[in-house]
């Protein structure tokens, strides 16, 4: 099993950028394929990135992507976020999700009842 704690949310205006952090537990952090996910009040979890574990293959929503980037460090047992040109439509809580598949696979999931991990979440807050 693995435990993740997102971190690095808040509040920025619009056109500003954060850098979410989702830190993992455990020794086989590099056999999960990794997620963000976000929800906004009154609206269903939507897939926002997703992340192979060799942490080469990338994947991301057509409303985030250009502005956001995955990336992921093994070494560190963490997965990043970095948000840019933030929106007022960004503003949400983000979740981070992880899936084990077989080592150094190029596999990423990007539906939310594909991951079988989640984090609590983080609250980013884009004001206008």
């Amino acid at each position: 099993q693995v435990q993740l704690v997102e971190s690095g949310g808040g509040l920025v205006q619009a056109g500003g950028s954060l850098r979410l952090s989702c830190a993992a537990s455990g020794r086989t952090f590099s056999s999960y394929a990794m997620g963000y996910f976000r929800q906004a009040p009154g609206k269903e979890r939507a897939f926002v990135a997703a992340i192979s574990n060799s942490r080469t293959n990338t994947y991301y929503a057509d409303s985030v992507k250009g502005r956001f980037t995955i990336s992921g460090d093994n070494a560190k047992n963490t997965v990043y976020l970095q948000m840019n040109s933030l929106k007022p439509e960004d503003t949400a809580v983000y979740y981070c999700a992880a899936e084990p598949v077989g080592y150094n696979s190029p596999t990423y999931y990007l539906e939310k009842d594909e991951y079988d991990y989640w984090g609590r979440g983080t609250q980013v807050t884009v004001s206008s």
